[in-house]
């Protein structure tokens, strides 16, 4: 079948598969005038590839997990190692969101909202993204008395 039919098959866009065939996830047999020709068992490969995916698994995570896929005497904690090691990231990233989330809430909070032109929120990531221009900055204490969070606010408030 055509890329068309396997994109239709598989649930991945033609480009996918065609990008996933050009660093070597899959490849295809080539009918006689040279186009593609997927089988059923590259329909399926590419399931697995859109599933595990789906799943957040990198490019090389599915490469290994794919040969693994396909070496039928495979030891099942090699394939364990990977998707271990892949829940532990998910894990720090949920950390990494969850603490994203509280120091922007605690900038919501601080933030009045209204027609003021102080923003704790603009102040917290311009002190961010100028920590290293201190002249251009107030200071902490200048920035507390004004009412603002001052350079470095997000961090204090995230440890309140």
């Amino acid at each position: 079948m055509n890329v068309g039919d396997a994109a239709r098959r598989s649930g991945l866009p033609a480009k996918t598969i065609r990008y996933y065939e050009e660093i070597g996830l899959i490849a295809p047999a080539r009918a006689a005038n040279g186009y593609r020709d997927y089988s059923g068992d590259d329909i399926h490969r590419l399931a697995f590839l859109r599933r595990a995916r789906n799943l957040g698994f990198s490019i090389d995570d599915c490469r290994q997990l794919m040969a693994l896929y396909r070496d039928r005497g495979r030891a099942s904690h090699d394939v364990r190692a990977i998707a271990a090691a892949h829940v532990t990231a998910i894990e720090e990233k949920v950390r990494e969101l969850q603490s994203m989330r509280s120091t922007l809430q605690k900038l919501v909070h601080a933030c009045h909202g209204d027609e003021r032109p102080e923003c704790p929120i603009l102040d917290d990531m311009a002190g961010a993204a100028l920590a290293n221009d201190k002249p251009h900055r107030r200071s902490d204490r200048q920035g507390v008395e004004e009412g603002g969070l001052g350079e470095g606010g997000a961090s204090r408030l995230a440890t309140r």
